[in-house]
């Protein structure tokens, strides 16, 4: 189920900050419990994914201790443990928002298609990915009512698409038989993964960027600008992790992990909480 991962289920909570209704009662428990509902859904797409991965999973030197590969869980303990998830997820989506019950069932049809196709497929994997994060950013306006900011969805793409570049390039530059574990890593190549790494940091910066002078939703003194060299810090941190330190393979980890990072990222929180809610 994967719980170390249910901090990329933060990323649901991006409207409920940046509309700033964090000190608004009903917008804060509706906004948690749309983080509950994908930390199940995203559990059981993660419990689909090893059913389906179990052999290729079994010849990775960190995966293969995962329960389903490892023996200690067997295929139906799986399945109906996912079943039930799913069916909490669903019933909590509807229980936060009836609206937000079409993100939910959005969110787990497409992991069902990248379970099952699309990971197989060179660039689409990660886009899939990248669009699963996407419907989170959406499903956390939906639920509290807000109106779904085009930047918040822009830098939640590129960002998802940064890092599932990463962690591509993680796998084909450590692993022994890459394409072995994952068919579409056989297309990719470390020079095209680079290529794409860099145009989509670029991008990352460019949009953030932009989003502090320009969104609707931020202070009209521009102070929010103030929080760019964080957001530039950190892009450049990940990517000496990733080149020069051969990291990037698990995102969730490296987040804590490295010190730097790790402060650049909460300095940004910081800054960004006192100028939306302290300095407009």
């Amino acid at each position: 189920m994967r719980p170390q991962q249910w901090t990329k289920n933060a990323i649901v909570l991006a409207a409920l900050v940046f509309d700033r209704k964090v000190f608004e009662w009903e917008s804060a428990w509706r906004g948690g419990l749309a983080v509950l509902v994908f930390c199940a859904l995203s559990s059981a797409m993660y419990l689909i994914n090893d059913q389906r991965d179990v052999a290729g999973d079994r010849m990775h030197p960190v995966k293969r201790f995962r329960p389903i590969a490892a023996g200690e869980l067997g295929l139906r303990a799986a399945t109906r443990l996912a079943t039930g998830l799913i069916l909490a997820g669903i019933a909590g989506a509807y229980l936060t928002r009836s609206e937000f019950l079409s993100v939910a069932v959005a969110y787990v049809a497409l992991m069902i298609a990248y379970t099952a196709w699309i990971k197989q497929i060179v660039i689409l994997d990660v886009f899939a990915i990248a669009a699963g994060f996407v419907l989170r950013a959406a499903g956390g306006a939906v639920a509290i009512d807000v109106e779904i900011s085009p930047w918040l969805l822009v830098c939640t793409m590129l960002l998802a698409l940064f890092i599932g570049f990463g962690k591509r390039r993680n796998e084909l530059a450590t692993l022994q038989d890459a394409t072995g574990h994952r068919a579409s890593l056989n297309d990719y190549s470390l020079p095209l993964l680079d290529q794409m790494i860099g145009t989509v940091a670029s991008a990352t910066v460019m949009a953030y960027s932009f989003y502090t002078f320009d969104a609707s939703s931020v202070p009209q003194n521009h102070t929010m600008m103030l929080t760019i060299p964080f957001v530039v810090y950190a892009v450049f941190r990940y990517l000496y992790l990733i080149h020069r330190s051969e990291l990037g393979g698990s995102p969730e980890t490296l987040l804590f992990a490295d010190r730097p990072l790790f402060l650049a990222i909460l300095s940004w929180g910081l800054a960004s909480m006192g100028i939306l809610y302290f300095a407009s």
